[in-house]
């Protein structure tokens, strides 16, 4: 499936081709505190079916527990978080956030992971009130 996106100030845009059986859901602490949110959702594609189009993302590593290392790629502008890669044998993947691409209505995650990490109210949100707008 043909995607693209950018950040929220527009700054950085993007283009891939993705299969979309490779969404996932994130829980881990990491993801709460890189997102700002209860976590993650991320798709991947092969880094040679993904081109930045226009702009140049800023770039910060993060070190896992098990000493792996992950760059984050960020809007400098507007700080939207754009993608992620790794090293070795994940340097030929990258995992593009979902909110920044412009068919997510499309997109559904199939898997979820560090659910030990969960918050316990990110798994139902059905009995929230739910409105429109602001």
């Amino acid at each position: 499936m043909y995607i693209d996106g950018a950040c929220h100030c527009g700054q950085v845009r993007y283009q891939a081709e993705v299969d979309p059986g490779e969404i996932t859901i994130c829980h881990c602490t990491d993801c709460q505190r890189l997102t700002g949110s209860a976590y993650r959702i991320t798709i991947t594609a092969l880094r040679e079916n993904f081109q930045i189009t226009s702009g140049d993302p800023k770039e910060y590593v993060k070190i896992a527990d098990n000493g792996c290392r992950r760059t984050q790629f960020f809007c400098p502008n507007c700080g939207s978080p754009i993608y992620t890669t790794g090293e070795l044998g994940d340097a030929e993947q990258v995992g593009i956030r979902l909110g920044t691409i412009h068919q997510r209505q499309e997109l559904k995650p199939r898997a979820q992971f560090w659910c030990s990490s969960s918050l316990s109210w990110a798994q139902d949100l059905r009995a929230l009130p739910c409105h429109d707008g602001d």
